[in-house]
C-alpha cells in the first residue's frame, strides 16, 4: 500500500483529475487535456514529469496505443481512500429515497429490496442486497398459536428481534392447553440454544414432560431447527445486471458469462460480505464503514476488473443486511461511497440504530 505521504499536493490533484477524467469518459488521460480542460495552471511539461513520476510510484499506467494514462488499481485505492469528495444527493433523490423506504418500513427483507432497486437506478450500475450468514441465530420467545384441532402456528421470536412463524400440522388433535403447556417447555428449555445445542436428552425430557401429546414435540422442535438453518444460511439478491452490458470493460463475452455465472451462484459474493460484515473488526472496533474492493483485491477472481462497494446494515449493534454495488474499476467512486452511505444510513436510522457517521475502508 502507498503511504499519503509520498505524494505532494500537485500530484495528488494530477492524480485527483485524471482519475475524474478518465471515470467520466473511459479514455487515457494526456497532459493536454489537463492543461486545456483540467483547469492547470502548470506547463505540460510540468504535468507530463508529474504523471511520469505517478507512473513510477505505480499509480498510472500507459496502454500501448495511447499517449495518455490510466489508473491502475493502486491509483483507484489512494483515490477512494484519501481523494475522493463526497457526493451529495439532490433534494429530489433524498426525498425519493426516504419516501420509497418508508413505504416498505415493516419487513427488513421488503427494505434490501426497495434500497437495492434504488442503488441501481441512482448509479446505473448492478445492486445487490445482502442477509449475510449468521453464525448462531437464537431463539429468545416461542408461542404456538391453535388455528384448528389439528393446525397451529408456530411463532419465533429471534434474539436479534425478528418474528419467524412456521404452520404445523399435527397428526392428531390438539388441546389449546397441550400447545401453551409445549410452548413453555420450549421457552424455558430451547430458548437462547442454538440448533446444534438441541440435545436428544433435552427432547426426551420434552416428551416425557409432555405426556399424552408427546408426539407434538418432534415435528415443532424439526420446524424450529429449519427456521434457525434457513436464517442463517444468508441470501444475496441482485439487481441491473444489465447494466453492465453498457460498460466497455464488460464487452468481452467470455468475462461477462463468468461474472453473470458468479451472479447466479452467489456463493462467492455471499461469503464474502457475510464475512466482512460481521459485527466486529478485528481492530474489536464496531465496523461502521463503507467497503471498497478494487479490481484484484476482490477475493472473487471473476471481478479482478470490476469493484465492490457495500456497506453492513445496523439494528441494535447487529449486522442485519448489507446494500452494494458492483461495477467496473473505473467507477464513480464519489456518487457510489456516498449513495451506499446515504441509503444505509436511512435504514439504520428507519430501524432506531443512529448512523456514526461515513467513511471507507479498504477490502
Amino acid at each position: 500500500m502507498h503511504e499519503e505521504h509520498e505524494l505532494s499536493e500537485r500530484k495528488k490533484m494530477i492524480l485527483k483529475a485524471i482519475v475524474d477524467a478518465h471515470i467520466e469518459n473511459g479514455e487515457p488521460v494526456g497532459s493536454k487535456y489537463l492543461t486545456q480542460g483540467g483547469g492547470f495552471s502548470y506547463s505540460s511539461a510540468t504535468i507530463r514529469n508529474e504523471m511520469a513520476e505517478l507512473e513510477a510510484l505505480g499509480y498510472l499506467e500507459q496502454p500501448h496505443t495511447s499517449a495518455g494514462r490510466v489508473p491502475t488499481e493502486a491509483g483507484y485505492r489512494f483515490y477512494v481512500d484519501t481523494l475522493v469528495e463526497r457526493y451529495r444527493m439532490t433534494q429530489a433523490e433524498a426525498e425519493s429515497l426516504k419516501a420509497q423506504l418508508r413505504d416498505k418500513q415493516a419487513e427488513i427483507d421488503s427494505i434490501l429490496d426497495t434500497a437495492m432497486r434504488l442503488a441501481a437506478s441512482m448509479t446505473n450500475y448492478t445492486a445487490i442486497a445482502v442477509r449475510p450468514r449468521v453464525a448462531s441465530m437464537t431463539v429468545k420467545k416461542f408461542e404456538l398459536v391453535p388455528v384448528d384441532e389439528t393446525s397451529m402456528v408456530l411463532v419465533m421470536v429471534t434474539a436479534g428481534g425478528a418474528v419467524r412463524t412456521q404452520n404445523i400440522v399435527s397428526q392428531r388433535p390438539v388441546t389449546d392447553e397441550a400447545l401453551k403447556k409445549l410452548a413453555n417447555l420450549m421457552n424455558i428449555r430451547l430458548a437462547g440454544l442454538t440448533g446444534d445445542q438441541f440435545t436428544l436428552p433435552i427432547m426426551m425430557e420434552l416428551e416425557s414432560a409432555m405426556g399424552e401429546y408427546s408426539f407434538l414435540v418432534d415435528p415443532v422442535v424439526k420446524s424450529v431447527c429449519q427456521t434457525i438453518s434457513a436464517s442463517g444460511a444468508g441470501d444475496i439478491k441482485i439487481d441491473g445486471v444489465d447494466r453492465l452490458l453498457s460498460y466497455p470493460e464488460y464487452y468481452d463475452i467470455g468475462r461477462l458469462r463468468e461474472m453473470l455465472a458468479m451472479f447466479e451462484r452467489k456463493d462467492e459474493l455471499l461469503q464474502l460480505i457475510s464475512g466482512e460484515c460481521a459485527p466486529m473488526m478485528p481492530s474489536g472496533q464496531p465496523d461502521e464503514g463503507v467497503h471498497v474492493y478494487i479490481g484484484s483485491e476482490n477475493p472473487v477472481i471473476v471481478m479482478d476488473n470490476s469493484s465492490l462497494v457495500f456497506k453492513p446494515i445496523k439494528k441494535d449493534g447487529r449486522t442485519v443486511g448489507a446494500i452494494g454495488i458492483i461495477g467496473p474499476t473505473r467507477m464513480n467512486y464519489k456518487k457510489v461511497i456516498s449513495m451506499i452511505d446515504d441509503i444505509t444510513d436511512n435504514i439504520s436510522n428507519m430501524l432506531g440504530t443512529p448512523a456514526l457517521g461515513d467513511g471507507s475502508n479498504g477490502g
